[in-house]
């Protein structure tokens, strides 16, 4: 079997590490892995794949991939707990087609048993939990680094911009956020709102982080065409967060507005919200950020 080294140090750098550190200093909080996927897996190495004349690129992602009458359905894995493909979203039908993910019918346990039977060494290696480029998980210092240059301290204000203290830097922060403020109050703090032009975070209560409704663009329909007028979905609008009721409308080529049943708490610009109709992913794209830094 032939074995190839492709370097995409570059491209890795452009799509994905210079992205993430650009949305902090936006006050948005980005998601690498998605961006991963999108612009590494599933576009440099699956055009790679196809010069050398490989059928398939097949990856160890927990979700599955099913075809009938000639389209191809992107679904959630069997080991919902390690299901990832909310992570992969932004697939398309001809990659859907040409991609095999043989772990989706499969639990992580069992994964692990066929590991050891075969003398693999990561039989029992932990999950990751951390960014690649950021294996300490001080994302802010990694920033820092790549910039050369160090934060911008600003002021902590409430809702009626009344100043509580300093912070660190825009980067430091995001939305919902409640540990490493250093601000003493009688009732827990949370970040509420990043506003990177005037530098300021505004803090709140628990309930300042509860919305109905979410903005998204950049917003990838993995049948290919978007449904036409308002429907009824789940969606969720982080990784680890379990899918919610909604009223869905398309309000552009690639934009869709959602409406939750109940409220959601720390909806975040820069993360991806997600459909669902059962196990199926219908698509996703980024939660929007307005520019005073609200969403």
């Amino acid at each position: 079997m032939p074995y190839y080294v492709f370097n995409f140090t570059d491209a890795f750098h452009d799509t994905v590490i210079r992205k993430f550190i650009e949305s902090y200093e936006q006050g948005i909080t980005p998601n690498p892995c998605i961006d991963c996927n999108r612009y590494m897996k599933f576009d440099k190495l699956y055009e790679r794949a196809k010069v050398l004349g490989c059928e398939y690129v097949v990856t160890g992602h927990y979700a599955r991939i099913e075809e009938k009458d000639g389209a191809f359905f992107l679904k959630k894995a069997l080991d919902e707990t390690k299901d990832q493909s909310y992570v992969l979203y932004s697939m398309t039908q001809q990659q859907l087609a040409h991609t095999l993910f043989p772990l989706g019918n499969m639990r992580k346990t069992e994964v692990r048993q066929l590991a050891e039977q075969s003398g693999f060494v990561n039989a029992h290696k932990p999950d990751s939990q951390d960014i690649c480029f950021v294996p300490n998980g001080d994302y802010a210092s990694i920033i820092e680094l790549q910039t050369g240059k160090k934060a911008a301290f600003g002021n902590f204000v409430d809702k009626e911009g009344n100043v509580l203290g300093r912070h660190r830097g825009v980067i430091h922060y995001t939305i919902g956020q409640r540990k490493g403020l250093g601000i003493s109050s009688s009732e827990p703090l949370y970040v509420c709102k990043i506003c990177p032009q005037s530098g300021e975070v505004v803090l709140g209560s628990n309930e300042d982080l509860l919305r109905m409704d979410a903005d998204v663009a950049d917003f990838n329909w993995i049948s290919g065409t978007a449904p036409q007028g308002a429907f009824r979905c789940k969606a969720k609008i982080r990784y680890r967060q379990s899918e919610q009721w909604a009223t869905v409308t398309p309000t552009g080529e690639n934009t869709v507005r959602i409406v939750f049943d109940a409220p959601q708490r720390a909806i975040t610009p820069g993360q991806a919200a997600v459909l669902y109709d059962g196990d199926t992913v219908l698509g996703g794209g980024t939660i929007t950020a307005k520019f005073d830094g609200s969403y």
